[in-house]
């Protein structure tokens, strides 16, 4: 299973996120490959700026949710990740009824750190937002992450 030391079914990820943010905004897990995660989210009016099209933060929000479930499935049991920095280039526009897509891939599998970089695109395929999230692995102590 390439990369994936515990992989997540997109089915568990929708249970387990439905009252969360990633569920809120409608995030779904749709594809796990050997070193890549791919996932998706409409653009509708929870999702939306005032000029009618994608905020930034809520692409933010679909990388670190991505990236961060990446982070953890490529760790062995009992061990989690925090994110330590994430950031986002906004290179195309997405109006309100369109959907993106997201494509996360690593940069860096280390004992420590991990770098994600997150690629989304717009229903058509063009690129709208390259987003890189820097997390810390950390032991998973008393039954809590972090």
């Amino acid at each position: 299973m390439g990369i994936w030391k515990r992989p997540l079914p997109p089915e568990v990820f929708a249970g387990t996120h439905a009252t969360t943010l990633p569920g809120l905004l409608g995030i779904r897990l749709v594809e796990m490959g050997e070193d890549y995660v791919r996932a998706t989210m409409p653009v509708d009016e929870r999702h939306v700026q005032p000029a009618g099209i994608l905020h930034g933060g809520a692409s933010v929000v679909l990388a670190e949710t991505v990236g961060s479930v990446c982070g953890v499935m490529a760790l062995e049991e009992g061990w989690t990740v925090v994110g330590l920095e994430v950031n986002a280039n906004h290179l195309a526009a997405v109006p309100k009824g369109d959907s993106v897509e997201a494509v996360c891939r690593p940069l860096q599998l280390g004992r420590s750190v991990q770098v994600w970089q997150i690629e989304i695109r717009r229903g058509d395929g063009r690129l709208s937002c390259v987003s890189r999230l820097t997390t810390v692995v950390r032991e998973v102590r008393g039954g809590r992450a972090g």
